[in-house]
């Protein structure tokens, strides 16, 4: 007991054989970390550079030996996002790919605020400062060269990580070890720094081997879940009745004390109220942890919303959308309720509403905590730092200086991730226990209830049609969810042009790039859900479930006045006013919607398909994560419905694409293929509902995700141009569910307006129809 209630010393840092570790459940544990002066090692090939490295800037360093280390502020989570940005960098210093390294880093005061994966951002929000950065470094080895070949700048040539000239060479190790070159730059001075063309990139858009890929396969590869410090102890938590405000009036662990391994438990002290009415289990291994908290018997008092339901969210939004006077106004265009009431009898109104989403990412969340040398130090996989160290800070009670965060790969990430609220007991625990290294694990079942799920929503679309309904005059559009950046990052909700608040990441796909007359697009907050549970960010957020909405209305509104949906898409994208885009995220605007959305037609034989019975395809499109960064998206799906069982199956999908540059094709694909999947499983299968204030599924058994057998062939086409990249780790979800609605509407002449589309639900859709 005391070895375990004992700050444990600080250990060498070695890398551990993620496999050696899953063998060994005993023996000296090791401290895992990545700032160089605790000597510690990375969770990819490389260390941090040594000291006699040249670094011009924070973002990059060349050592003697010639090997390139490019430092990683974005998580990596199973998206190669190091091979990615790297490459950036590389391309503009022309240096060997063979050489390049990289590193992920922890929470130095210099990364302050950059540490954040998520949104699609991390190849858009790094484009620029990454090939400064690489242009920064190789003017420093074009002029050092030069110098050590006899000769200028000018006259030199830059290739594979060697400056020629003359029928002489110097490679770049050579230059920093003879040179000694010190020359830095500024953010500034890097921005003033010429950037090679297009036309002379080599790794850009080309095929590389993925660098993380050697030490996944051997399972060298570190996960916050292998951590191991002397002296660990292994903590389970209790979890409370409700999300918020539950309290504990007792526990009786009586029956944990009969399981060989237990310690003991504590009940959390959080001034964050982040966690409250917690109680965890400790003890000597993880397997006892497990059953000493089965076997805790506690008492609480419940928050007050013990007694609310999925169906009471929804009904709380939809009350909250029937008052125009809620909510935030992100598009207000004068005359809107002027078309409305001018065209009574051309007015087409539709709602959706879209189910609760868990994130259900393959490692269950976990974090090791420890106080150590006046620093309290949190290892785990985690998604934005910069956002859960102020939090740890405040329940800690102690200066945010005093918190370090060491960074491992993510056994997936999606949005859950970057709420870092499962750190917050683990560091509470070690503080209980004096500060000793606590490893906390939520099960399966425990992450579920923990989990920041997507929210369920509702949405009313309605229009007002001009004399002859071909035309859309007005448009009012209203969405209503929780909103996880109100309640977890305040500061960054925008400002709508009613001067109010709103959550980008509740409305983003409702603010389309359509003409339709004069629009309003209102979001609002539904207070009910942010007081029952911990909204998230789950991949591609709000656009994955306002694109349903809005494309299956323009479907049916299509197929309602008699028009072909594509032509009468097409005829709305007309790139005026604020749809004309500018640079240097959204050049061209809806025209550029328009060509992925004709492209698609032109894949899949829009006009001349032929289908067996019960057989449809349906198409949609939209613009990806944000109106601010667009990657345009199309998708098209063909499935089958068994009428007999209202089964849907999904025969193929197709995706086209416009994200700008593709920096990285392989990353790209996979990136794609992922999220059309996982829009794919949100559509048809997964799903789930906030009963007795809590989550309803607990695990894989009752949650039921797409399934292997279940997956569809997929064709996924880019448009290939030389804008700048957007991003591409979340528009595949957007598009599939409302073109498997509108291709089940082809297919057997139904609409459904709830997601996930359940068979049971096309079941009474057909029955109503036949009726």
């Amino acid at each position: 007991m005391a070895k375990i209630e004992q700050i444990a010393k600080k250990s060498d840092a070695t890398r551990l054989s993620r496999r050696n570790f899953l063998m060994t459940a005993a023996g000296a544990g090791l401290m895992f970390g990545f700032a160089r002066k605790a000597g510690a090692a990375t969770t990819l090939p490389s260390a941090m550079p040594p000291e006699a490295a040249f670094e011009p800037n924070i973002w990059c360093a060349i050592a003697p030996d010639g090997s390139i280390n490019v430092n990683i502020v974005r998580a990596e989570m199973g998206q190669h996002v190091g091979t990615a940005l790297a490459r950036i960098i590389a391309d503009e210093m022309d240096a060997d790919w063979d050489k390049i390294k990289i590193t992920q880093v922890d929470t130095a005061p210099k990364w302050a605020g950059k540490y954040v994966t998520g949104g699609s951002w991390s190849v858009w929000d790094t484009w620029d400062t990454f090939r400064q950065a690489g242009a920064a470094a190789r003017s420093v080895m074009l002029t050092e060269g030069a110098k050590l070949l006899g000769t200028t700048p000018e006259r030199c040539t830059v290739s594979e990580s060697v400056v020629s000239a003359g029928g002489k060479s110097v490679s770049f190790g050579d230059i920093v070890a003879r040179a000694k070159p010190t020359q830095t730059f500024t953010p500034e001075e890097m921005a003033k720094l010429p950037l090679k063309p297009t036309s002379n990139r080599r790794l850009i858009s080309k095929q590389v081997p993925a660098l993380d890929i050697p030490d996944k396969t051997t399972g060298k590869a570190i996960y916050g879940i292998d951590v191991k410090l002397d002296g660990m102890v292994y903590g389970r938590p209790k979890m409370p009745p409700t999300r918020y405000a539950a309290k504990v009036i007792s526990v009786d662990d009586s029956a944990a004390k009969k399981i060989p391994g237990y310690v003991r438990y504590v009940v959390l002290d959080d001034p964050s109220g982040i966690v409250p009415g917690w109680v965890v289990a400790l003890a000597k291994t993880y397997p006892a942890a497990i059953r000493a908290a089965d076997a805790l018997k506690v008492q609480w008092t419940p928050g007050p919303t013990i007694n609310v339901s999925e169906a009471d969210i929804i009904e709380h939004g939809r009350k909250l959308a029937a008052d125009p006077k809620n909510g935030t106004r992100v598009f207000n265009d004068k005359g809107v309720d002027e078309a409305l009431t001018i065209h009574p009898g051309q007015v087409f109104e539709r709602s959706y509403t879209c189910a609760s989403v868990a994130h259900y990412q393959l490692e269950p969340v976990n974090a090791v905590a420890r106080h150590i040398d006046g620093m309290w130090e949190v290892h785990t996989g985690n998604q934005w730092q910069s956002l859960i160290l102020p939090q740890l800070a405040k329940a800690l009670q102690v200066p945010e200086e005093q918190v370090v965060m060491r960074t491992y790969m993510l056994g997936g990430g999606f949005g859950r991730r970057l709420n870092g609220d499962y750190c917050i007991p683990a560091a509470l625990t070690s503080k209980a226990i004096g500060g000793a290294p606590v490893k906390l694990i939520l099960t399966r079942s425990d992450d579920m209830e923990l989990d920041s799920i997507r929210s369920p929503s509702i949405q009313t679309i309605k229009v007002a049609l001009d004399n002859d309904r071909k035309k859309i005059v007005g448009m009012d559009y209203v969405a209503v969810a929780g909103w996880p950046t109100q309640v977890m990052a305040p500061a960054f909700l925008a400002t709508g042009e009613d001067g109010k608040k709103y959550d980008p990441f509740a409305i983003a796909g409702a603010d389309h790039w359509y003409e339709t007359g004069p629009t309003r697009v209102r979001a609002i907050s539904n207070d009910l859900a942010n007081a029952t549970f911990r909204p998230g960010w789950l991949r591609s957020v709000s656009a994955g479930w306002t694109p349903w909405a809005l494309e299956c209305f323009l479907d049916e509104l299509a197929h309602s006045t008699k028009q072909d949906p594509l032509a009468f898409r097409l005829s709305m994208f007309t790139a005026q006013g604020r749809n004309a885009g500018q640079a240097p995220n959204s050049v061209g605007g809806a025209k550029r919607q328009a060509a992925v959305l004709q492209r698609l037609a032109d894949k899949i034989g829009y006009a001349n398909k032929q289908l067996p019975a019960d057989t449809g395809i349906g198409i949609a499109t939209s613009f990806g994560q944000e109106r601010g960064m667009p990657t345009w998206t199309a998708g098209a799906a063909q499935i089958h419905v068994n009428r007999k069982t209202g089964v849907v199956t999904c025969q193929k999908l197709w995706l086209v694409l416009d994200a700008g540059t593709i920096v990285d094709p392989g990353g790209a694909l996979a990136q794609t293929e992922g999220a059309a999947l996982w829009g794919f499983s949100m559509a048809l299968f997964e799903g789930t509902e906030i009963v007795n204030g809590t989550i309803k599924d607990r695990n894989l058994n009752t949650y039921t995700p797409l399934r292997i057998p279940d997956v569809p062939d997929i064709d996924i086409e880019f448009i290939q141009n030389t804008e700048k990249p957007t991003g591409l780790g979340e528009p595949g979800v957007t598009v599939v569910a409302p073109a498997i609605g509108n291709a089940i509407f082809n297919a057997v002449g139904i609409r459904l307006r709830h997601m996930p589309m359940r068979p049971a639900d096309v079941r009474r859709e057909l029955q109503q129809h036949r009726s």
